[in-house]
Protein backbone atom coordinates (compact mmCIF):
# COMPACT_ATOMS: atom_id res chain seq x y z
CA UNK A 1 0.00 0.00 0.00
CA UNK A 2 2.82 2.04 0.41
CA UNK A 3 4.29 2.08 -2.16
CA UNK A 4 1.72 2.85 -4.07
CA UNK A 5 0.96 5.74 -2.00
CA UNK A 6 3.97 6.83 -2.88
CA UNK A 7 2.82 6.50 -6.44
CA UNK A 8 -0.18 8.31 -6.33
CA UNK A 9 1.53 11.26 -5.10
CA UNK A 10 4.16 11.32 -7.81
CA UNK A 11 1.36 11.26 -10.48
CA UNK A 12 -0.86 13.85 -9.08
CA UNK A 13 1.18 16.53 -6.59
CA UNK A 14 2.32 18.61 -9.44
CA UNK A 15 -1.19 19.86 -9.37
CA UNK A 16 -2.41 19.52 -6.15
CA UNK A 17 0.20 22.12 -4.88
CA UNK A 18 -1.18 24.66 -7.57
CA UNK A 19 -3.33 27.38 -6.46
CA UNK A 20 -6.95 26.83 -6.76
CA UNK A 21 -8.70 29.57 -8.55
CA UNK A 22 -12.58 30.26 -7.03
CA UNK A 23 -15.25 31.88 -8.07
CA UNK A 24 -15.80 35.97 -7.76
CA UNK A 25 -18.39 38.36 -7.08
CA UNK A 26 -19.10 41.36 -9.70
CA UNK A 27 -17.06 43.57 -6.63
CA UNK A 28 -13.97 41.38 -7.55
CA UNK A 29 -14.48 40.55 -11.06
CA UNK A 30 -11.23 42.26 -11.81
CA UNK A 31 -9.42 40.64 -9.49
CA UNK A 32 -7.50 36.68 -8.53
CA UNK A 33 -8.85 35.52 -5.48
CA UNK A 34 -6.92 31.81 -5.56
CA UNK A 35 -6.30 29.61 -2.43
CA UNK A 36 -2.51 28.65 -1.72
CA UNK A 37 -1.16 25.49 -0.85
CA UNK A 38 1.24 26.13 2.50
CA UNK A 39 2.70 23.38 4.88
CA UNK A 40 1.18 23.32 8.21
CA UNK A 41 4.97 22.95 9.63
CA UNK A 42 6.20 19.78 12.17
CA UNK A 43 3.83 16.76 11.74
CA UNK A 44 4.13 14.31 14.49
CA UNK A 45 3.11 10.87 13.88
CA UNK A 46 2.29 8.75 16.60
CA UNK A 47 2.04 5.08 15.59
CA UNK A 48 0.40 1.82 17.06
CA UNK A 49 1.92 -1.73 17.83
CA UNK A 50 -0.45 -4.00 15.28
CA UNK A 51 0.81 -2.23 11.86
CA UNK A 52 4.07 -0.26 13.12
CA UNK A 53 5.57 -0.27 9.51
CA UNK A 54 2.22 0.71 7.34
CA UNK A 55 1.16 3.22 10.09
CA UNK A 56 4.00 5.14 10.15
CA UNK A 57 4.86 5.51 6.36
CA UNK A 58 1.51 5.97 5.39
CA UNK A 59 0.67 9.11 7.21
CA UNK A 60 4.41 9.98 6.62
CA UNK A 61 4.04 10.25 2.62
CA UNK A 62 0.92 13.05 2.41
CA UNK A 63 2.71 14.96 5.57
CA UNK A 64 5.77 15.36 3.50
CA UNK A 65 4.51 15.66 0.36
CA UNK A 66 2.57 18.33 1.83
CA UNK A 67 5.66 20.41 2.50
CA UNK A 68 6.09 19.69 6.62
CA UNK A 69 8.72 17.83 8.49
CA UNK A 70 8.33 14.86 10.55
CA UNK A 71 9.00 13.67 13.84
CA UNK A 72 8.44 9.75 14.11
CA UNK A 73 7.04 8.27 17.20
CA UNK A 74 7.09 4.68 16.87
CA UNK A 75 5.11 2.35 19.37
CA UNK A 76 7.73 1.25 22.29
CA UNK A 77 5.35 -2.06 22.37
CA UNK A 78 6.92 -2.93 18.30
CA UNK A 79 10.58 -2.39 19.90
CA UNK A 80 12.61 -4.27 16.72
CA UNK A 81 10.59 -1.88 14.47
CA UNK A 82 11.05 1.12 16.27
CA UNK A 83 14.92 0.09 16.84
CA UNK A 84 14.99 -0.17 12.91
CA UNK A 85 13.15 3.17 12.12
CA UNK A 86 15.38 4.77 14.45
CA UNK A 87 18.51 3.23 12.60
CA UNK A 88 17.41 3.59 8.83
CA UNK A 89 15.73 7.15 8.33
CA UNK A 90 18.60 9.09 9.36
CA UNK A 91 20.47 7.44 5.95
CA UNK A 92 18.02 8.60 4.14
CA UNK A 93 16.73 11.71 5.63
CA UNK A 94 18.47 14.52 7.41
CA UNK A 95 17.26 15.29 11.07
CA UNK A 96 15.65 18.61 10.48
CA UNK A 97 13.64 17.04 7.79
CA UNK A 98 12.54 13.53 9.18
CA UNK A 99 13.57 12.78 12.98
CA UNK A 100 12.89 9.54 15.02
CA UNK A 101 11.83 9.74 18.72
CA UNK A 102 11.99 6.22 20.73
CA UNK A 103 10.96 5.37 24.20
CA UNK A 104 8.16 4.32 26.57
CA UNK A 105 5.72 6.33 27.87
CA UNK A 106 7.69 8.76 29.96
CA UNK A 107 9.61 9.83 26.65
CA UNK A 108 5.80 10.39 24.82
CA UNK A 109 4.58 12.35 27.75
CA UNK A 110 7.93 14.87 27.38
CA UNK A 111 7.09 14.56 23.45
CA UNK A 112 3.84 16.00 23.86
CA UNK A 113 5.12 18.87 25.61
CA UNK A 114 6.40 20.24 22.51
CA UNK A 115 4.78 22.43 20.40
CA UNK A 116 3.38 20.81 17.28
CA UNK A 117 1.74 22.33 13.98
CA UNK A 118 -0.04 18.66 13.57
CA UNK A 119 -0.52 15.75 15.33
CA UNK A 120 -1.86 11.98 13.84
CA UNK A 121 -2.06 9.57 16.27
CA UNK A 122 -2.97 5.97 15.67
CA UNK A 123 -4.45 3.98 18.61
CA UNK A 124 -7.02 3.68 21.05
CA UNK A 125 -9.75 6.17 22.56
CA UNK A 126 -8.12 6.43 26.15
CA UNK A 127 -4.22 7.36 24.40
CA UNK A 128 -6.55 9.69 21.67
CA UNK A 129 -7.38 11.58 24.98
CA UNK A 130 -4.37 11.65 26.49
CA UNK A 131 -2.81 12.70 23.14
CA UNK A 132 -5.99 15.60 22.74
CA UNK A 133 -5.90 16.96 26.27
CA UNK A 134 -1.81 17.47 24.81
CA UNK A 135 -2.56 19.44 21.66
CA UNK A 136 -4.82 22.11 23.22
CA UNK A 137 -2.31 23.48 25.63
CA UNK A 138 -0.74 24.47 22.04
CA UNK A 139 -4.21 24.68 20.25
CA UNK A 140 -2.56 21.74 17.95
CA UNK A 141 -5.12 20.61 15.37
CA UNK A 142 -5.07 16.38 15.57
CA UNK A 143 -5.87 13.23 12.94
CA UNK A 144 -7.13 10.12 15.24
CA UNK A 145 -7.74 7.06 13.65
CA UNK A 146 -8.89 5.31 16.18
CA UNK A 147 -10.98 1.56 16.50
CA UNK A 148 -14.64 0.39 17.79
CA UNK A 149 -17.17 -2.46 17.37
CA UNK A 150 -16.81 -2.75 13.39
CA UNK A 151 -20.37 -4.70 13.07
CA UNK A 152 -20.87 -7.14 9.80
CA UNK A 153 -24.23 -8.09 8.83
CA UNK A 154 -25.32 -11.06 6.93
CA UNK A 155 -28.33 -11.28 5.55
CA UNK A 156 -30.38 -14.47 4.50
CA UNK A 157 -30.04 -13.34 0.47
CA UNK A 158 -25.91 -13.04 0.41
CA UNK A 159 -23.55 -15.37 -0.85
CA UNK A 160 -22.81 -17.39 2.42
CA UNK A 161 -19.65 -19.13 1.24
CA UNK A 162 -17.65 -16.36 0.27
CA UNK A 163 -19.11 -13.85 3.08
CA UNK A 164 -17.28 -16.61 5.57
CA UNK A 165 -14.49 -16.34 3.57
CA UNK A 166 -13.76 -12.98 3.45
CA UNK A 167 -15.02 -12.57 6.96
CA UNK A 168 -13.13 -15.29 8.52
CA UNK A 169 -9.83 -13.38 6.30
CA UNK A 170 -10.32 -10.20 7.80
CA UNK A 171 -11.18 -11.43 11.18
CA UNK A 172 -8.28 -13.55 12.27
CA UNK A 173 -5.77 -11.24 9.97
CA UNK A 174 -3.13 -10.74 12.19
CA UNK A 175 -4.81 -12.35 15.00
CA UNK A 176 -7.77 -10.21 14.93
CA UNK A 177 -5.27 -7.20 15.82
CA UNK A 178 -6.68 -4.75 13.08
CA UNK A 179 -8.78 -1.64 13.90
CA UNK A 180 -10.76 -2.69 10.95
CA UNK A 181 -11.12 -5.93 11.75
CA UNK A 182 -15.02 -7.42 11.92
CA UNK A 183 -16.11 -7.14 16.01
CA UNK A 184 -18.74 -8.92 15.52
CA UNK A 185 -21.75 -10.74 13.34
CA UNK A 186 -25.56 -9.75 13.44
CA UNK A 187 -27.53 -12.71 11.53
CA UNK A 188 -31.02 -14.37 12.01
CA UNK A 189 -31.59 -18.18 13.13
CA UNK A 190 -31.69 -19.54 10.01
CA UNK A 191 -28.19 -18.23 8.28
CA UNK A 192 -26.95 -18.56 11.78
CA UNK A 193 -25.36 -22.25 11.13
CA UNK A 194 -24.46 -22.05 7.84
CA UNK A 195 -22.46 -18.74 8.65
CA UNK A 196 -20.88 -20.86 11.29
CA UNK A 197 -20.04 -24.03 9.40
CA UNK A 198 -19.03 -22.01 6.04
CA UNK A 199 -16.58 -20.25 8.52
CA UNK A 200 -15.30 -23.11 10.36
CA UNK A 201 -14.86 -24.74 6.77
CA UNK A 202 -12.45 -20.95 5.68
CA UNK A 203 -10.06 -21.50 9.48
CA UNK A 204 -9.43 -24.83 8.48
CA UNK A 205 -8.40 -23.62 4.92
CA UNK A 206 -6.36 -21.07 5.78
CA UNK A 207 -4.64 -22.22 8.96
CA UNK A 208 -5.06 -26.52 8.89
CA UNK A 209 -5.76 -28.67 11.08
CA UNK A 210 -2.68 -27.65 13.40
CA UNK A 211 -3.50 -23.46 14.10
CA UNK A 212 -0.91 -22.92 16.39
CA UNK A 213 1.79 -24.90 13.49
CA UNK A 214 0.38 -22.02 11.10
CA UNK A 215 2.98 -19.92 9.81
CA UNK A 216 0.69 -17.86 8.41
CA UNK A 217 -1.44 -17.25 11.98
CA UNK A 218 -0.10 -14.20 14.32
CA UNK A 219 0.08 -14.32 17.92
CA UNK A 220 -1.66 -11.62 20.50
CA UNK A 221 1.90 -8.60 21.11
CA UNK A 222 2.04 -9.39 24.79
CA UNK A 223 0.99 -11.03 27.79
CA UNK A 224 -1.09 -8.06 29.12
CA UNK A 225 -3.33 -8.45 25.79
CA UNK A 226 -3.49 -12.32 26.32
CA UNK A 227 -4.70 -12.13 29.45
CA UNK A 228 -7.29 -9.18 28.52
CA UNK A 229 -9.18 -11.23 25.78
CA UNK A 230 -8.58 -15.10 27.74
CA UNK A 231 -10.34 -12.85 30.60
CA UNK A 232 -12.98 -11.85 29.02
CA UNK A 233 -13.47 -15.90 27.43
CA UNK A 234 -13.30 -16.37 31.09
CA UNK A 235 -16.66 -14.28 31.93
CA UNK A 236 -17.78 -14.75 28.68
CA UNK A 237 -21.90 -16.42 29.00
CA UNK A 238 -21.62 -16.82 25.42
CA UNK A 239 -21.48 -20.68 24.04
CA UNK A 240 -18.25 -21.66 22.13
CA UNK A 241 -19.15 -22.56 18.38
CA UNK A 242 -15.44 -22.88 17.31
CA UNK A 243 -12.45 -22.56 19.51
CA UNK A 244 -9.67 -24.32 20.99
CA UNK A 245 -6.70 -24.16 23.85
CA UNK A 246 -4.89 -20.87 24.68
CA UNK A 247 -0.93 -20.61 25.04
CA UNK A 248 0.06 -17.88 27.68
CA UNK A 249 3.60 -18.97 26.82
CA UNK A 250 3.45 -18.83 22.35
CA UNK A 251 0.73 -16.03 23.44
CA UNK A 252 -0.97 -18.02 21.15
CA UNK A 253 -5.39 -17.56 20.96
CA UNK A 254 -6.96 -19.70 18.44
CA UNK A 255 -9.89 -18.68 16.02
CA UNK A 256 -12.71 -18.48 18.44
CA UNK A 257 -16.34 -17.88 17.47
CA UNK A 258 -18.91 -17.62 20.52
CA UNK A 259 -22.83 -17.28 20.32
CA UNK A 260 -24.06 -14.50 22.65
CA UNK A 261 -26.34 -12.32 23.75
CA UNK A 262 -26.06 -8.69 23.46
CA UNK A 263 -25.15 -7.96 27.23
CA UNK A 264 -22.28 -10.09 26.95
CA UNK A 265 -18.86 -8.70 28.52
CA UNK A 266 -17.38 -9.27 24.57
CA UNK A 267 -19.76 -6.66 24.11
CA UNK A 268 -18.65 -4.09 25.79
CA UNK A 269 -15.31 -2.34 24.37
CA UNK A 270 -13.18 -3.63 21.10
CA UNK A 271 -12.02 -6.94 21.45
CA UNK A 272 -9.07 -6.69 19.17
CA UNK A 273 -7.99 -10.12 19.24
CA UNK A 274 -9.03 -13.51 17.50
CA UNK A 275 -12.82 -13.94 18.92
CA UNK A 276 -15.64 -13.32 16.69
CA UNK A 277 -18.97 -13.05 19.05
CA UNK A 278 -22.31 -14.14 16.65
CA UNK A 279 -25.83 -11.94 17.82
CA UNK A 280 -28.67 -14.02 17.00
CA UNK A 281 -31.31 -10.88 15.16
CA UNK A 282 -34.59 -11.42 14.46
CA UNK A 283 -35.11 -9.18 11.37
CA UNK A 284 -32.64 -6.31 9.21
CA UNK A 285 -34.41 -3.88 11.36
CA UNK A 286 -32.72 -4.85 14.56
CA UNK A 287 -29.44 -5.46 13.18
CA UNK A 288 -29.75 -1.66 12.17
CA UNK A 289 -30.91 -0.52 15.61
CA UNK A 290 -28.64 -2.33 17.89
CA UNK A 291 -25.91 -0.07 15.77
CA UNK A 292 -27.27 2.58 16.06
CA UNK A 293 -27.27 2.50 19.57
CA UNK A 294 -23.78 1.69 19.86
CA UNK A 295 -20.87 3.88 19.62
CA UNK A 296 -20.13 4.29 15.85
CA UNK A 297 -17.47 2.27 14.75
CA UNK A 298 -14.49 3.29 12.37
CA UNK A 299 -16.16 0.39 10.04
CA UNK A 300 -19.37 -1.15 9.07
CA UNK A 301 -19.84 -4.63 6.83
CA UNK A 302 -22.91 -5.64 4.96
CA UNK A 303 -23.31 -8.81 3.07
CA UNK A 304 -26.17 -8.55 0.81
CA UNK A 305 -27.52 -8.45 -2.58
CA UNK A 306 -30.62 -6.07 -1.56
CA UNK A 307 -29.62 -2.57 -2.23
CA UNK A 308 -31.99 -1.47 -0.62
CA UNK A 309 -30.96 -2.66 2.23
CA UNK A 310 -27.22 -1.18 1.84
CA UNK A 311 -29.28 2.24 1.56
CA UNK A 312 -30.25 1.68 4.69
CA UNK A 313 -27.39 0.76 6.90
CA UNK A 314 -25.59 3.77 5.00
CA UNK A 315 -28.81 6.27 5.63
CA UNK A 316 -29.32 4.74 9.40
CA UNK A 317 -26.15 4.24 10.90
CA UNK A 318 -23.08 5.89 11.24
CA UNK A 319 -19.23 4.69 11.16
CA UNK A 320 -16.05 6.06 9.57
CA UNK A 321 -16.23 3.96 6.23
CA UNK A 322 -18.12 0.98 4.69
CA UNK A 323 -17.60 -1.84 2.86
CA UNK A 324 -20.38 -3.85 1.11
CA UNK A 325 -19.70 -7.82 0.62
CA UNK A 326 -16.26 -7.60 1.77
CA UNK A 327 -14.74 -6.53 5.10
CA UNK A 328 -11.39 -3.92 5.45
CA UNK A 329 -11.15 -3.52 1.80
CA UNK A 330 -12.20 0.65 1.67
CA UNK A 331 -9.11 0.91 3.11
CA UNK A 332 -7.02 -0.33 -0.23
CA UNK A 333 -8.96 2.20 -2.61
CA UNK A 334 -6.36 5.77 -2.15
CA UNK A 335 -9.04 7.88 -4.00
CA UNK A 336 -11.52 7.15 -0.76
CA UNK A 337 -10.28 8.71 2.79
CA UNK A 338 -9.69 6.96 5.41
CA UNK A 339 -10.61 8.00 8.95
CA UNK A 340 -13.03 7.75 12.02
CA UNK A 341 -16.48 9.94 13.50
CA UNK A 342 -17.22 10.26 16.86
CA UNK A 343 -15.26 7.65 19.57
CA UNK A 344 -13.77 6.10 16.37
CA UNK A 345 -11.63 8.97 15.43
CA UNK A 346 -11.29 12.68 14.10
CA UNK A 347 -10.24 13.85 10.30
CA UNK A 348 -8.71 11.17 7.93
CA UNK A 349 -5.67 10.63 5.15
CA UNK A 350 -4.93 8.55 2.45
CA UNK A 351 -4.51 10.08 -1.30
CA UNK A 352 -5.41 13.91 -1.91
CA UNK A 353 -7.27 13.96 1.87
CA UNK A 354 -4.15 12.89 3.40
CA UNK A 355 -2.64 15.76 1.11
CA UNK A 356 -5.46 18.16 2.14
CA UNK A 357 -5.25 16.82 6.37
CA UNK A 358 -1.47 18.28 6.03
CA UNK A 359 -2.22 21.30 4.21
CA UNK A 360 -2.76 24.93 5.02
CA UNK A 361 -5.40 26.55 2.64
CA UNK A 362 -4.46 29.80 2.59
CA UNK A 363 -6.96 32.76 1.30
CA UNK A 364 -4.89 35.45 -0.83
CA UNK A 365 -6.58 38.01 -2.98
CA UNK A 366 -4.64 39.98 -5.50
CA UNK A 367 -5.98 43.50 -6.33
CA UNK A 368 -5.17 46.22 -8.68
CA UNK A 369 -5.79 49.55 -8.51
CA UNK A 370 -8.41 49.83 -11.02
CA UNK A 371 -12.30 50.05 -11.16
CA UNK A 372 -12.28 51.98 -8.20
CA UNK A 373 -15.30 53.62 -8.74
CA UNK A 374 -17.49 50.04 -8.34
CA UNK A 375 -16.13 50.26 -4.28
CA UNK A 376 -17.32 53.71 -4.24
CA UNK A 377 -20.43 51.85 -1.41
CA UNK A 378 -17.94 50.58 0.82
CA UNK A 379 -16.67 53.59 2.11
CA UNK A 380 -18.33 56.16 4.54
CA UNK A 381 -20.34 58.22 4.48
CA UNK A 382 -22.41 55.18 4.58
CA UNK A 383 -26.40 55.67 3.14
CA UNK A 384 -29.49 53.03 1.93
CA UNK A 385 -28.53 53.60 -1.59
CA UNK A 386 -24.80 52.42 -0.99
CA UNK A 387 -25.96 49.47 0.85
CA UNK A 388 -28.46 48.53 -2.21
CA UNK A 389 -25.18 49.04 -4.43
CA UNK A 390 -23.08 46.64 -2.21
CA UNK A 391 -25.89 44.00 -2.19
CA UNK A 392 -26.35 43.78 -6.34
CA UNK A 393 -22.23 43.48 -6.52
CA UNK A 394 -21.53 40.94 -3.91
CA UNK A 395 -24.98 39.30 -4.13
CA UNK A 396 -23.57 37.38 -7.46
CA UNK A 397 -21.03 35.23 -8.46
CA UNK A 398 -18.70 34.47 -11.44
CA UNK A 399 -17.35 31.64 -12.49
CA UNK A 400 -15.11 30.97 -15.76
CA UNK A 401 -17.80 29.72 -18.35
CA UNK A 402 -18.71 30.84 -21.83
CA UNK A 403 -21.22 33.33 -20.62
CA UNK A 404 -19.72 34.81 -17.96
CA UNK A 405 -17.08 35.44 -20.46
CA UNK A 406 -18.98 37.10 -22.82
CA UNK A 407 -20.18 39.06 -19.94
CA UNK A 408 -16.74 40.18 -18.83
CA UNK A 409 -16.31 43.51 -21.43
CA UNK A 410 -20.09 44.81 -20.25
CA UNK A 411 -18.38 44.44 -16.79
CA UNK A 412 -15.39 46.20 -17.97
CA UNK A 413 -17.32 48.68 -19.63
CA UNK A 414 -19.22 49.39 -16.93
CA UNK A 415 -15.75 50.27 -14.88
CA UNK A 416 -14.39 52.39 -17.86
CA UNK A 417 -17.80 54.70 -17.62
CA UNK A 418 -17.63 54.75 -13.73
CA UNK A 419 -14.12 56.09 -13.50
CA UNK A 420 -14.98 58.55 -16.58
CA UNK A 421 -17.64 59.55 -14.68
CA UNK A 422 -15.84 59.91 -11.52
CA UNK A 423 -12.67 62.16 -13.99
CA UNK A 424 -15.42 64.37 -14.71
CA UNK A 425 -17.15 65.02 -11.88
CA UNK A 426 -13.91 65.70 -10.15
CA UNK A 427 -13.17 68.42 -12.62
CA UNK A 428 -16.57 69.95 -13.17
CA UNK A 429 -16.84 70.90 -9.14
Amino acid sequence: MTIGEIDYFLKNIDDWVKPTHVEKTFTTALDKPVIEKDPKGVVLIVSPWNYPVSMILLPMVPALAAGNTVVIKPSELSENVAATFEKLIPKYFEPKYVAVVNGGIPETTDLLEERFDHILYTGCPPVAKIIMTAAAKHLTPVTLELGGKCPVVVEDDTDIDISAKRIAWGKWLNCGQTCLAPDYILVNSTVKPKLVAAIRKYINEFYGENVKASKDYARIINQRHFDRITGLLEKTQGATLIGGESDRADLFIPPTVLDVEKNDPFMHDEIFGPVLPIITVKSFSESLEYIADGEKPLAAYIFTKNEAKVKRLLNETSSGGVTVNDVLMHITVDTLPFGGVGVSGMGRYRGKFGFDTFTHEKSVLHRGFFGESMQASRYPPLNQQKLDQMRKLTGKRISLNLINVATLPIVMASFVFGMLFQFIFRFSA
